[in-house]
């Protein structure tokens, strides 16, 4: 069946407040505590370590990309990462119900859980060629960026922390998910937080994307939907007069997209809706049996995100109706509205210690911090309410979830630095 692309022009934004990245300041006092940290001997040596590990780190990078990890088939790459964690020294590791690797490095009391983690699985299908080129400094390769990246600084970060012997009070879960991109849904951490996880998580660092100076504290929610209008189909002469489903398909995206676009021109947070993927029918001279399309919706505001769903939902309902009553003979149409996609909002307070942390790690190493909104893996605790953020991987990259996606180690050591820091200030190095 053929998919159609549809073109940007069904993409709207808000006309009122739009939250964008935002400057970060960080308070002088806790500058002051991580430039301490930084400076404890341990730390620093551990510093040097990542920098002189970087021809290790690059080999993990480049054998992790080039194993495929398709969404939903992250199991060869998962096998992969856990060995390497192992030997990295963790105390434990293992592969949960759902797929995420685990590692458990403990702590002096346990009596907190820190996670640091990049997620394993990248958007592009199977069969695709992820044996990395290398052009002068770039390497290029599909998932090179996202996320392959966080995975390699995930270890390198565990083997430094070995390396030099440093402990920390709080145990730490170095992990690897399945399922952040598409419509993998955040499968992956969200079985983290459920009944099947390993246990309470009391902050959370997620690592995607390189920027080491964007710190992600506001999640931006997402309901996704797939949508198939079905009907008996037959010939476009011989059966005219049967319900058309690619006709409702045709309204209820009219219908949706007037009514969700007067929604986004209220004031308040940003809202944005999108048809994305449409098809359906067999031939040119064919009723079609089904017609079906993809659809999102997106916002900081959970609100806003439910009440375009409540557009959507109203806007089937009524080019089904209509469909029916217009057709003039055979059996009416249905329709199924089935949810591929449910990704909590939620906004981490800005005083919040890990946030004031982050802010600092990147003053410290000359950076200027900036909080933005995204959609990763840190929405599911935001959204519960646990410390989180996600953070960049350091260097420079381009093209992300496109084919030619590269990354150039400029300067990456830093990136890798940081998420030490952090991860330090949460776990606490213990005495």
């Amino acid at each position: 069946m053929k998919k159609i692309i549809l073109t940007a022009a069904l993409l709207h934004t808000v006309m009122g407040l739009y939250a964008q990245d935002r400057k970060g300041v960080a308070d002088k006092k806790y500058v002051t505590e991580i430039k301490s940290l930084a400076e404890k001997p341990a730390v620093k040596k551990a510093f040097q370590a990542i920098v002189e590990m970087e021809p290790q780190t690059e080999a993990n990078h480049i054998l992790l990309t080039e194993i495929p990890a398709p969404p939903y088939k992250e199991e060869v790459r998962a096998r992969q990462y856990a060995t390497m964690l192992k030997a990295a020294g963790a105390d434990s590791v293992w592969t949960d119900n759902i797929g995420n690797v685990i590692a458990l490095r403990k702590g002096k009391d346990g009596k907190k859980t820190v996670v640091l983690e990049g997620h394993m699985d990248t958007v592009f299908p199977e069969g695709t060629d992820t044996k990395v080129q290398h052009r002068g400094d770039t390497l290029a390769a599909p998932g090179i960026a996202d996320d392959t990246r966080a995975l390699s600084v995930v270890l390198t970060v565990l083997t430094a922390m070995e390396k030099t012997g440093i402990e920390t009070n709080a145990n730490v879960l170095f992990i690897g998910t399945v399922g952040e991109e598409g419509q993998g849904d955040l499968r992956g951490v969200k079985n983290l937080f459920s009944d099947k996880g390993p246990g309470r998580i009391d902050s959370y660092i997620a690592i995607d994307g390189w920027n080491s100076e964007t710190i992600t504290h506001r999640g931006l929610g997402s309901h996704r939907y797939r949508i198939t209008f079905k009907g008996p189909g037959g010939h476009s002469s011989g059966s005219f007069g049967l319900g058309n489903p690619h006709n409702a398909l045709g309204r209820a995206i009219a219908y949706w997209c007037v009514a969700a676009d007067s929604l986004t021109q209220a004031p308040g947070l940003r809202l944005t809706y999108n048809v994305g993927v449409i098809g359906g029918g067999t031939s040119v001279n064919s009723i079609p049996f089904e017609s079906w399309m993809e659809v999102d919706m997106r916002s900081e505001s959970p609100e806003r995100v439910d009440n375009c769903d409540k557009l959507l939902h109203a806007a089937v309902a009524r080019a089904l109706a209509e469909e029916n009553k217009m057709k003039k003979s055979g059996a009416d149409l249905t329709v199924d509205m089935k949810l591929i996609g449910d990704r909590p909002s939620g906004v981490g307070d800005t005083t919040q210690l890990l946030i004031q942390h982050m802010m600092a790690v990147v003053t410290y190493m000359e950076g200027t911090p900036s909080l933005r909104v995204g959609s990763t893996n840190s929405n599911i605790p935001i959204s519960k309410g646990v410390p989180a953020i996600t953070i960049g991987s350091g260097g420079v990259g381009g093209n992300a979830h496109a084919l030619p996606e590269w990354w150039v180690n400029d300067k990456g050591y830093k990136g890798i630095q940081q998420a030490l820091l952090i991860l330090l200030a949460e776990a606490g190095i213990a005495k």
